[in-house]
């Protein structure tokens, strides 16, 4: 693992908007993986700068987000759909076909995960997977004990998870309980690995994460195996971490 200490969460997406914008200058057709959550919202606002800037062009980048809650339309202000295309899509040149999340109102879900995961495999591999993490130790949806082995799934979401989302929702009821995620295993494909922490609040799992065991239990320990891991985070998520 590299760690990229910073002082704060600006310099913090400062510098993944800067690998990621390196990353499609040296291939124009870079696939990438994406995150959702306050975490990446600094960086996507600096991507839309850079393309504004004509400093990075989308038109033959191809997306495939983490994740997506399970019930919710497109159109719901709380869906990742929703989301991306607020935060990122609608002000850049990506064709709508490139940018991909796993439908969560598929009459079929089980059908949805695998054919979200064929299609991940035939764009070939993810570039660069960028990455936050849940206080928990969750990337993606990959709650606490999924397996290492896991694809792209349905996942029952840990009430730690719901409690921490709720807050974009009007009440702890309306969050979903259900999502769709990527695998463990379908991230660990990817080239490279972003893995973003900002906060006081990220501190003790960040020094799980990299310190600790590799186990289940803290599903993004499992990062320590990858060969092209980068951790960007502030001074008060590494408060805990020796570098």
């Amino acid at each position: 693992m590299h760690v990229i200490k910073v002082k704060d969460y600006e310099a913090m997406s400062e510098k993944a908007c800067d690998i990621l914008v390196k990353e499609m200058k040296s291939n124009e057709r870079a696939v990438l993986g994406l995150a959702t959550g306050s975490t990446p919202e600094g960086l996507y606002k600096r991507l839309i700068e850079k393309y504004k800037n004509h400093e990075v062009s989308f038109k033959q980048i191809k997306t495939f987000n983490l994740d997506e809650y399970v019930g919710l339309d497109k159109s719901d202000k709380n869906s990742y759909y929703y989301y991306m295309n607020d935060k990122l899509f609608k002000h850049i040149d990506i064709p709508p076909t490139h940018a991909a999340l796993p439908n969560g109102k598929a009459e079929n879900i089980a059908a949805e995960c695998e054919r979200y995961e064929k299609k991940i495999k035939n764009a070939g591999q993810i570039d660069i997977q960028v990455l936050g993490i849940g206080l928990n130790g969750h990337i993606g949806f990959n709650e606490p004990n999924t397996p290492f082995t896991s694809r792209t799934h349905v996942v029952k979401l840990d009430e730690s998870t719901r409690q921490a989302n709720a807050r974009f929702f009007h009440s702890i009821d309306d969050v979903p309980t259900e999502a769709i995620t990527m695998g463990i295993a379908t991230i660990m494909d990817s080239k490279k690995i972003l893995l973003l922490a900002s906060g006081e609040k990220k501190a003790e799992i960040l020094a799980q994460v990299i310190h600790g065991e590799i186990t289940e239990k803290v599903p993004a320990s499992v990062l320590q195996k990858h060969p092209n891991v980068t951790i960007i985070a502030d001074e008060a998520a590494l408060s805990k971490v020796k570098i």
